[in-house]
């Protein structure tokens, strides 16, 4: 697969697993993708959850998506984006209108937005299940 495909891969199924690690112990969450595109993974969370505690602490992480046919993990470093427009981008996206409550909340300058850039990613399907796995760096 190339680049593209991967992304557009992502794209289109925006729900993913997240792997972290703190303390020796693996943590596997579902998450939302925001985007996928040659800037980078981007995803965010709450600077008052666990999650983010883990990835400020660890910043090596492994992302899986899947579609009915194929998977895609990717492995990588995320690095927290101190990016304001890209926080208003996400607070008004059509996809993040469960965020609202954030904002009425008081809560939306707690946001956490991460990237992970210069990933490598593999793919695994059922018809490729014997191959010699192919890393695509991203």
């Amino acid at each position: 697969m190339t680049k593209a495909e991967l992304f557009q891969m992502m794209n289109e199924n925006m729900a993913f697993h997240l792997a972290t690690s703190e303390d020796g112990q693996p943590h596997v969450r579902g998450m939302l993708l925001f985007r996928a595109d040659e800037d980078g993974i981007i995803f965010h969370t709450g600077e008052f959850k666990d999650l983010y505690r883990q990835l400020t602490n660890n910043a090596k992480v492994e992302l899986c998506f899947n579609s009915p046919t194929l998977q895609v993990r990717v492995t990588g470093e995320v690095e927290q984006l101190h990016d304001k427009k890209l926080v208003e981008e996400i607070y008004a996206h059509p996809t993040r209108q469960f965020m609202r409550n954030w904002k009425e909340q008081g809560i939306d300058t707690q946001l956490a937005v991460f990237r992970v850039k210069n990933g490598v990613a593999t793919t695994w399907s059922m018809a490729t299940n014997f191959e010699k796995k192919e890393y695509i760096n991203l």
